[in-house]
């Protein structure tokens, strides 16, 4: 019997103790992540928990393709217990970074990215950080990148740098030009545009572009309504009435653009003498409501010779007798001007 083989023989013993030992902890690993997905659906969070650490302390020192996987799957799911079932975003914040730095190519990692934007987002109030995971998921290009895109416009909106609105919007309108986001999109624009004083000529170009290209989008009412307010705004009263008229059949709020509607023509009413554009009534002065001045304030009638004077209406009264050899009473009634319709 040849003595060196011996060791040789105690090293392939040796070898496939190890390879039993890597084989069983993969085996505990694959099972601790079914007995946790069994927990999940009994709800029982807690007993889920402690079998995706299980899981994780089995792959300890395991470095292969197969342990990394088991290992970003037991991260997520002990992620998502903290985040949902037991309501805790600091630890689910903590394992999510985690799989983010230790999983980074896996597929669990870009849901668990995204989840971490929305706890950042949403229970943290930490919106710069949120966009930068969004941004780091964007970079992996996923299908739900116009989604994610249009999402990072929001977050901007959020903090009011309406410029960066405007930058990543037109990314959505450009990029992914296919989308279904791309109407969202323009709609963003529009808003953001219309909070810059000198850019809301763009903002109603945005609202119109969306109007035009997207006409059965459920937001082309809500972008008529921003084009009444915008025309209103810059003193055009009938225009916006018109885009107004345009949105009620299938605004979610009739009666709300009703009133705006109702507002604006009352303002006209008051504000345009009646008699415009009639040669025959513009000089009528002694037509109740004929014109009006500023604010809908009636003009007053000329002032006789005793009122110019500083002569009381009883004065003025005498004197207008006297000189035309009226009848009329001495105080004449008050002049009325346009009533505003009830």
């Amino acid at each position: 019997m040849d003595p060196g083989g011996l060791p040789v023989r105690g090293a392939l013993v040796a070898l496939v103790a190890v390879a039993a030992l890597s084989g069983c902890r993969r085996n505990d690993a694959a099972a601790r992540l079914e007995a946790a997905r069994a927990a999940l659906f009994a709800n029982k969070p807690d007993v889920a928990l402690s079998e995706y650490k299980l899981a994780l302390d089995a792959l300890e020192r395991n470095t292969s393709p197969e342990a990394a996987l088991y290992r970003a799957r037991a991260l997520r799911g002990a992620a998502d217990v903290y985040a949902f079932q037991l309501q805790d975003p600091r630890r689910a914040a903590e394992v999510y970074r985690e799989l983010i730095k230790t999983c980074p190519e896996a597929p669990e990692t870009m849901e668990g990215r995204l989840h971490l934007a929305a706890l950042l987002r949403h229970q943290f109030r930490d919106v710069r950080a949120a966009i930068a995971e969004l941004t780091a998921a964007l970079a992996r290009n996923p299908p739900q990148s116009a989604e994610l895109a249009y999402q990072v416009a929001t977050l901007y909106f959020e903090l009011r740098d309406y410029q960066q609105v405007t930058i990543e919007a037109d990314t959505v309108i450009r990029r992914y030009e296919a989308s279904t986001w791309v109407d969202d999109a323009l709609y963003l624009k529009g808003q953001a545009l219309s909070m810059m004083d000198e850019r809301r000529g763009e903002a109603v170009r945005a609202y119109a572009e969306l109007v035009e290209r997207f006409p059965d989008s459920k937001l082309v009412p809500h972008a008529l309504v921003e084009l009444g307010r915008l025309k209103a705004d810059q003193g055009d009263g009938e225009k916006a009435i018109d885009y107004w008229v345009q949105a009620l059949p299938r605004h979610p709020d009739p009666m709300g653009v009703q009133a705006s509607i109702a507002r604006v023509r009352a303002h006209l009413r008051a504000t345009t003498p009646r008699a415009v554009g009639d040669p025959m009534k513009a000089f009528d002065w002694d037509v109740p409501g004929a014109a009006v001045g500023e604010g809908g304030a009636p003009l007053l009638l000329p002032k006789t010779s005793a009122e110019a004077v500083g002569a009381t209406e009883e004065e003025a009264a005498r004197e207008a007798r006297m000189t035309e050899g009226s009848t009329a009473p001495e105080k004449a009634p008050a002049r009325q001007g346009p009533q505003r319709p009830r």
